[in-house]
């Protein structure tokens, strides 16, 4: 692969530099002449830390093809993903355990994937059973998080990284965070009505994320006592959001970015089969969504929310509009900050595989403009050049 030098305007220093990676790597960033000045931003391509599946694949199809996988990881990067975990959802364990080992065989067949995924999310089955708490997930198969299914687990996955969402209140389950933390697991709390006190041992005991704030709750919450004010008021979380519009109001948006700092506060896609794709009818595993011309992602006949069909890349700008921050803010959220949370690196620094999107950007703040480059490679949006 011949040499390849952009020069773009980093998107938080907003120093324009010139870029070099030769063979895929970055071995040059460094700031251009005084006099340079040009319309692309860089930025590390953005971070997605619950991809359900994407681009009409459905991630809890049996069996899933290495051709469905390369589809959806060419869909997500077309949406400025480069990176993200691949997510499955609660199902009978014994299968749901196939689907991750079945997955694993898929990225080792593949140098792309293995570029793209960066490690695995289980939402499930460790999770409330309670109305309105399991949200899309059948309650029938929720189970309790045992030392041997945790160890079971830990064996699928081999050394590969390894996000767990809990729900801290199911039977054992302190003690269970405690020894999933052992074994590397990280443990993000979710689909849980837990008590404040649950959650503060929780924490303690080693669990660092709330999975996807705002969703999996009922409609209706005590407005002294709930599980939204619980998260936000418990120190150690690092909280995800959804930044649609739909899973989070943009007045309760606005109001947990007062509330959080930046490094406690992530952005998550949730994307099912319908990201990136038309209004239609999916497959999310066994259960049939439908996703609606406004865009959100329902069980056929009901009101309560089963995935979403953001691209992340929409994620960015619409955080950017709903909270009033500039789209760098909230960029950082999609990309550095889940980055770090889950310590990984953010593949915009030399030595590491070229991982970046280069953007124009209307003085308004809005996207006029996206290439990628993920795994190291050019991926053309439209035709043009990258800016040299």
């Amino acid at each position: 692969m011949p040499a390849q030098i952009i020069q773009a305007r980093h998107y938080t220093s907003r120093q324009v530099l010139r870029v070099r990676w030769p063979d895929g790597t970055l071995t040059g960033c460094d700031a251009a002449a005084t006099h340079t000045d040009t319309p692309w931003w860089i930025a590390p391509g953005l971070f997605d830390a619950q991809v359900n599946g994407f681009g009409g694949v459905d991630f809890q199809a049996e069996p899933l093809s290495l051709e469905a996988a390369l589809a959806a990881t060419h869909a997500l990067r077309g949406a400025g993903c480069t990176r993200y975990l691949a997510t499955l959802v609660t199902d009978e364990w014994e299968r749901l355990l196939a689907k991750l080992s079945r997955f694993r065989e898929l990225r080792a067949r593949s140098a792309e994937l293995q570029a793209a995924i960066a490690g695995w999310h289980l939402e499930g089955p460790f999770l409330s059973s309670a109305p309105g708490f399991h949200g899309a997930h059948d309650p029938a198969l929720m189970l309790d998080p045992t030392p041997e299914r945790l160890q079971r687990l830990r064996e699928v996955a081999g050394n590969d990284l390894l996000l767990l969402t809990v729900a801290p209140e199911r039977p054992g389950a302190i003690a269970a965070i405690a020894q999933a933390v052992r074994l590397g697991i990280r443990i993000s709390l979710g689909h849980t009505d837990a008590s404040a006190e649950t959650l503060a041992q929780a924490v303690a005991a080693g669990a660092t994320g709330f999975t996807h704030l705002g969703n999996a709750c009922p409609q209706l919450l005590d407005r002294h006592d709930n599980i939204l004010w619980r998260a936000l008021t418990t120190p150690g979380l690092t909280v995800s959001l959804i930044p649609d519009g739909v899973h989070v109001s943009p007045a309760l948006f606005q109001l947990i970015h007062r509330l959080l700092p930046t490094e406690r506060l992530v952005y998550v896609s949730d994307a099912m089969a319908a990201g990136g794709a038309s209004p239609g009818r999916y497959r999310l595993g066994h259960l049939e969504v439908e996703v609606g011309a406004d865009g959100v992602v329902r069980q056929p006949g009901k009101s309560n929310y089963a995935g979403s069909a953001l691209r992340p890349i929409e994620g960015v700008f619409r955080a950017a509009r709903m909270s009033g921050m500039e789209w760098q803010g909230a960029w950082r959220r999609f990309s550095e900050a889940p980055c770090a949370w889950l310590g990984l690196p953010t593949r915009l620094a030399v030595g590491e595989p070229a991982d970046a999107c280069l953007l124009r950007v209307s003085p308004a703040g809005e996207l006029e403009e996206l290439r990628v480059v993920g795994g190291g490679r050019q991926l053309e949006q439209g035709g043009a050049d990258l800016p040299h």
